[in-house]
């Protein structure tokens, strides 16, 4: 009588290790740890052959811009990882900031040399207006999605706490939305 509850803990065990096996790279994308930035390419990549009845290839569909998936953090914010000129940084996702803005520290990090002479664009921010440098970022990669010749601005040190992801990189993109604690990029 005793073994009858152990086999049956142990049965339930087993089906619960099974099911995370198989349901734990769903609820890693669900929740956004299944990659470094928390995104996910959701569709992307090369046109697809379409077969025609008689079994030959026919003519390739136009490649679908490519789509990524950002999952919300538990503060309902967006932090993805975009790599700027081959260097990977950490940004927040604002659609609120016209320009994409790098802290001194990921500036410096991505070799931007600045001097105080530079800071010459004064910017309104939340915490009141500051000076700020222009810059121009080759390309913005994020996920499968490339965006090239971003304008961008440098705040100084202690101005910003996270460099931040704005709408001179969105704007380029065919669009984005958010569903349900997702940000959606459309490439």
């Amino acid at each position: 009588m005793a073994q009858r509850p152990i086999i049956w803990a142990l049965g339930i065990a087993a089906v619960a290790s099974f099911s995370a096996l198989g349901y734990g790279p769903r609820l890693a994308r669900l929740v956004g740890m299944d990659t470094p930035s928390a995104a996910s390419v959701t569709a992307a990549g090369p046109a697809s052959m379409a077969r025609t009845e008689a079994g030959k290839t026919g003519a390739s569909k136009p490649a679908e811009p490519p789509i990524l998936t950002v999952a919300a953090d538990y503060r309902g914010h967006y932090v993805v990882h975009p790599s700027i000129d081959n260097f990977r940084i950490q940004m927040l996702v604002d659609t609120g900031a016209s320009l994409v803005a790098l802290t001194a520290r990921d500036a410096r990090a991505l070799g931007i040399q600045l001097s105080v002479s530079d800071y010459k664009m004064a910017l309104s921010t939340a915490n009141g207006t500051v000076r700020g440098a222009r810059v121009n970022l080759r390309e913005v990669r994020l996920g499968s999605i490339l965006v090239r010749n971003v304008e961008a601005v440098v705040l100084p040190e202690g101005a910003l706490s996270m460099s931040l992801l704005g709408t001179s990189f969105l704007g380029k993109l065919k669009g984005y939305e958010v569903q349900t604690g997702r940000m959606v990029l459309r490439g």
